[in-house]
C-alpha cells in the first residue's frame, strides 16, 4: 500500500504544539471536500462534522495534530542559539540533526552540533548529553547577524523529508500524531461515502498533546460529543530492546491496538472488539492501568462525562525524526473506527 496523499502532506507541514497552524489549515482544507460542516477554534484545533441520519449519539474521533519540537531559550554572543524542548525529546537523537526554525521572517535553516568526539572526555563520551550542551548552528557570523534573524521563543522542528520504505512502511518526524488526525478524517470520510452513521461522526485535529491536552479540553467541552475514540501512536513491539510483559505484543502490521484502561470505558472497547471481529480487521490489545498519555485523558472527564476509547497505530523509534509506522495498519484503524460508527444504534446506551 502506498502512503496517503494528505498523510504525506501532514507530515511536510511544520506544527509543534503551539505552532500548528500549517497542518491545520491542510487538514482542513482536505475536509472541507466532504463534511458538512468544517472549522477551527481560538485554540487552533479543527473539526470536521458529518452529520447523522438517524439522531444517534455523537462520536468524536480524536487526533493530535501537533508534534513535538524546539524553542530558542537564548542568543550567545557568538551568535550560537540556546534551546529547549517542546514535547519530549531523547537528546542523544537531536546530535547532528538538520532544522527549520520558522521566524516571522520566514524558514531558517540549522543545524544541532556538540563539541566533536575528539575533544570529549572519556567520560563524557559515555554519557547522554544534555540539552544545555547542545546549540544550534545557523551559520550566522555574530550575535548581531542571529538576533535579525532569529528571537528568542522562536520554535523548530527537525528538517527531514517523509519518506516510503520497501513493506509499506514510512518514516518520517511528526508521525506522532499526524497519523492520529489522517485516521480522524478518513473514518468521516468513509462515514460520509456510506452515507452516514446514525450519529454525528466529528473529525477533530486537536492541539497542543505534547504540552497540555489544550485542544483535546476545549474540543471535548465545546463539541460536547456523547461518545470519543481516541487515535494515537503507541510502540511496536518488534524493534530491538523492547521487554514484552509490561506491555503487550503488537508488531508492525499487526493492525491497530485497542486498549484498555481505568479512563477508557468498558462498552466502546467491547464495541471497538466486536467491530473487529465482525469485519476481519486485524488487531492486538493493550491494558494501561492508569492514565493513557493521551488525549484520552483530558476528555473522559470533560462536562458530565464523555464515553471514550483508544485505538492505536504502532510505531517504531517513537518521538525521534525517523518515527516508522505501517500503512496497513493505518488503513486498518480507520475501517475499524469506521466500522464502530455505522454499528451505534440510535438508542445505544453507554450509562453504567
Amino acid at each position: 500500500m502506498s502512503a496517503p496523499e494528505l498523510l504525506m502532506r501532514l507530515l511536510r507541514a511544520p506544527g509543534p504544539s503551539g505552532h500548528e497552524s500549517a497542518p491545520a489549515q491542510v487538514w482542513r482544507e482536505y475536509c472541507s471536500g466532504f463534511a458538512k460542516e468544517v472549522g477551527g477554534d481560538r485554540v487552533g484545533s479543527s473539526f470536521a462534522r458529518v452529520p447523522g441520519t438517524a439522531g444517534g449519539l455523537s462520536l468524536a474521533v480524536v487526533g493530535h495534530i501537533d508534534e513535538i519540537g524546539l524553542h530558542v531559550s537564548h542568543i550567545d554572543d557568538d551568535g550560537y542559539l540556546r534551546f529547549g524542548q517542546v514535547g519530549g525529546w531523547d537528546a542523544g537523537v537531536l546530535i547532528g540533526q538538520r532544522v527549520r526554525l520558522h521566524t516571522r521572517e520566514g524558514e531558517v535553516p540549522g543545524v544541532i552540533g556538540r563539541k566533536p568526539i575528539h575533544l570529549l572526555k572519556d567520560d563524557d563520551r559515555k554519557k547522554v548529553p544534555e540539552l544545555k550542551e547542545l546549540h544550534i548552528d545557523i551559520g550566522a557570523k555574530d550575535a548581531d547577524e542571529a538576533r535579525g534573524l532569529v528571537r528568542v521563543g522562536d520554535v523548530a522542528v527537525i528538517d527531514a523529508e517523509p519518506v516510503e520504505f520497501r513493506n509499506g512502511r514510512i518514516v518520517s518526524r511528526s508521525l506522532d500524531n499526524r497519523v492520529g488526525c489522517y485516521v480522524a478524517a478518513e473514518v468521516a470520510r468513509l462515514v460520509a461515502q456510506d452515507g452516514g452513521a446514525p450519529g454525528d461522526v466529528l473529525a477533530l485535529a486537536v492541539t497542543q498533546e505534547e504540552t497540555t491536552f489544550a485542544g483535546a479540553r476545549t474540543s471535548a467541552f465545546a463539541h460536547a460529543p456523547d461518545i470519543a475514540v481516541v487515535v494515537d501512536l503507541t510502540f511496536a513491539t518488534d524493534q530491538p530492546g523492547v521487554e514484552l510483559g509490561p506491555i503487550t505484543r503488537h508488531p508492525m502490521d499487526s493492525g491497530p491496538v485497542i486498549a484498555r484502561g481505568t479512563s477508557l470505558h468498558p462498552a466502546v472497547f467491547e464495541r471497538l472488539y466486536e467491530a473487529a471481529e465482525a469485519e476481519s480487521i486485524p488487531f492486538t490489545l493493550e491494558s494501561l492501568g492508569k492514565g493513557t498519555g493521551t488525549d484520552a485523558d483530558a476528555i473522559h472527564f470533560s462536562r458530565a462525562g464523555v464515553a471514550t476509547g483508544l485505538v492505536s497505530v504502532p510505531c517504531r523509534y517513537m518521538h525521534s525524526p525517523v518515527e516508522m509506522v505501517s500503512v496497513a495498519d493505518i488503513d486498518a484503524a480507520a475501517r475499524l473506527i469506521a466500522a464502530f460508527a455505522r454499528r451505534l444504534e440510535p438508542d445505544a446506551s453507554f450509562d453504567r
